[in-house]
């Protein structure tokens, strides 16, 4: 009888150490930090960012396509910026608040260029803010490795970004001409021509050749209401008096061009003068008659 009851207290004893069923066991929650993107599957369609368009195709210098399908994230304060070249600019909130903002800086969209080099990516059409939508300048320069360097917010909704990569510190890396296809390049020759033999304006030149970046790729076509979208006028837009005081040069070196070969041909032409007078001049006689009025009718009758 006491070898059976041991043996009955040995069993009630190795019972007590199998461990419980694994339905009845309280499970661990590892809770992952939160990933946000344009495309990540773990969240829920409705908290996906969403962006208005698709990004613009590749182009520019094309050793910088390798750079295409990377992301670059960088942390600075309470925020999370990814850069994704050739694809959009994204800004996460790191904190804990049920509302933490995540949202889209900008789609890739055109090349700023100016003297001839690649100065920046644009990134636009991103979330909208107030009246218009977020965008980024992303400026390259010359770094040991590919990283996101610094992000500001230089004016509202507006964001600078600079990316450091080994891909642009040969001083030719970003070069315009380079980077066209040779048909462009031969017809980029014609129109410096041009210019050369003063068969174009400095206007014209800039025009024809913001035409062949379009071409080309690297700029788009302003669309119809981008001024007004920007808060901006319609018409030409001066940022600085010195561009202003540059334009009104150039216009009056054309306009006395455009005289000199009236005079040449004895061709009659209307000069404007202060309270709306007309005066018309003749190469000829050398006579100034002073007209009032709408000169348009007045030169119907002439």
């Amino acid at each position: 009888m006491a070898a059976t009851l041991g043996s009955l207290l040995l069993l009630l004893g190795l019972a007590a150490r199998v461990p419980a069923p694994a339905a009845a066991a309280k499970m661990k929650v590892v809770e992952e930090p939160n990933s946000f993107g344009l495309n990540n599957p773990f969240l829920p369609q409705t908290s996906r960012l969403q962006p208005k368009r698709d990004p613009s195709p590749l182009s520019g210098p094309a050793h910088l396509f390798r750079l295409a399908g990377k992301c670059f994230s960088l942390v600075e304060s309470t925020y999370k910026y990814e850069l994704c070249p050739f694809h959009n600019v994204t800004q996460h909130e790191q904190t804990f608040r049920w509302n933490a903002y995540s949202g889209i800086l900008g789609i890739w969209h055109e090349w700023e260029i100016s003297n001839n080099t690649f100065r920046g990516m644009w990134m636009r059409d991103g979330d909208s803010c107030r009246a218009r939508s977020r965008q980024s300048k992303v400026e390259l320069t010359c770094g040991k490795s590919n990283r996101l360097a610094h992000v500001s917010e230089p004016s509202t909704c507006v964001y600078a970004l600079t990316f450091e990569t080994p891909l642009v510190c040969h001083p030719h890396s970003l070069l315009v001409y380079p980077a066209l296809p040779t048909a462009l390049q031969r017809r980029w020759d014609r129109v410096e021509q041009s210019l050369a033999d003063e068969l174009i304006t400095t206007q014209g030149h800039a025009k024809l050749l913001r035409a062949l970046f379009e071409e080309a790729g690297y700029l788009k076509p302003p669309e119809e209401g981008d001024s007004a979208q920007e808060g901006g006028a319609k018409g030409l837009v001066f940022q600085t008096l010195e561009t202003c005081s540059e334009a009104h040069k150039e216009l009056s070196k054309e306009i006395r061009r455009l005289r000199s070969v009236l005079t040449q041909h004895g061709i009659p032409y209307a000069e404007t003068t202060s309270s709306e007078h007309v005066v018309l001049r003749s190469p000829t006689d050398g006579t100034a008659e002073q007209l009032r009025g709408d000169p348009g009718l007045r030169g119907d009758t002439l």
